[in-house]
């Protein structure tokens, strides 16, 4: 590999946003070299920039690439990639808790330089071929969709249950689209007509936050992505129900407020955080088009214009920002 070879890369460096060229990321035993053709701009690397998990260096960690060094089993493979990166002898690694690795470095969010770069380094281990039924646009979505997978895992759904989801953003969409698969009656609230529109499309019932009841009930999720969202989500969980909590949010030391624990202990709620979660249902269910992730995207820019890009996916409102790594030139839509 020629080491002296630059590649733009979208970097939080200095408190600001800058597109710049670094050096191609070099090639590790166990490890490829993947050049991404899309990536969504999340929530999380939006608050990375207002101070979230103090991170520097390449943003980014939902894309789709094709990898392009490595060993020869996997060049020209279309992937798409877990973020955790795992020591792998750890005793949660050990344990089979990769995700929980205590020395785990996370893609764009800790300790990794991430994919908002024409070439961006991962392990093997964590690649995960596409399905040609795929797009490479609705790819984008895997990891966010693994991420409501996990809420799954982590509770036990049928056709006799009910399921709140708080939060009409990205990640609240498609956990409520998740969630219905199971065949649990899911209420989904939120604040933009338009998104709810995306579920109703799909039945599954929505409400405006204005005209929510707030009523108790056993299984909330919140995806709000706000500090506010936990205090409604904490209001409207039944005693004894289940609060799942998806947000992830860089403290504001000038709006900080205490929280108030005691319904928790009071009504005995269960509270459980919610992060990652399984690639394989994602991609099967992208696969099988069980999952509307289209209709979510707001704009598309080329990586040259990727601070343009971010400032778009700032604004309230706005769903899924893609960069797209081929097109040269602003490419909004």
């Amino acid at each position: 590999m020629v080491q002296d070879r630059s590649v733009r890369a979208l970097c939080f460096l200095d408190n600001r946003l800058q597109l710049i060229e670094r050096a191609e990321p070099e090639l590790r035993d166990g490890w490829v070299l993947v050049r991404p053709i899309v990536a969504g701009i999340c929530n999380t690397d939006l608050e990375i920039v207002r101070g979230y998990m103090g991170f520097e260096g390449v943003l980014g960690h939902e894309f789709v690439g094709v990898v392009e060094q490595g060993p020869a089993d996997s060049l020209g493979k279309r992937v798409a990639t877990e973020i955790n990166f795992a020591c792998r002898d750890c005793l949660s690694c050990e344990a089979g808790l990769e995700r929980h690795c205590s020395n785990r470095t996370v893609l764009g969010i800790v300790g990794q330089p991430g994919a908002f770069a024409d070439l961006v380094a991962v392990p093997v281990a964590n690649l995960h071929p596409v399905p040609a039924a795929v797009g490479d646009e609705e790819a984008v979505f895997t990891e966010p969709l693994a991420a409501a997978f996990a809420v799954l895992d982590q509770v036990e759904l049928g056709p006799n249950s009910e399921a709140t989801v708080l939060g009409d953003g990205k990640l609240g969409l498609l956990i409520a689209q998740v969630l219905a698969l199971s065949g649990a009656s899911v209420l989904a609230v939120g604040k933009h007509r338009e998104h709810l529109d995306i579920l109703r499309d799909r039945g599954i019932d929505t409400v405006l936050l204005e005209d929510f009841d707030r009523r108790p009930r056993s299984l909330v999720v919140d995806a709000t992505g706000s500090a506010a969202g936990f205090g409604l989500a904490l209001e409207v969980t039944a005693p004894r129900g289940t609060l799942i909590l998806k947000s992830t949010v860089a403290p504001d030391e000038t709006k900080r407020q205490p929280i108030d624990l005691a319904p928790v202990v009071i009504n005995e709620i269960r509270v459980v955080g919610s992060r990652c979660g399984p690639f394989a249902p994602a991609l099967a269910a992208l696969a099988a088009g069980q999952i509307e992730v289209r209709a979510m995207i707001a704009a598309r820019f080329a990586l040259d214009d990727a601070v343009a890009a971010m400032d778009h996916a700032a604004r309230p409102g706005v769903l899924k920002v893609l960069l797209r790594f081929g097109d040269s030139g602003q490419a909004k839509s």
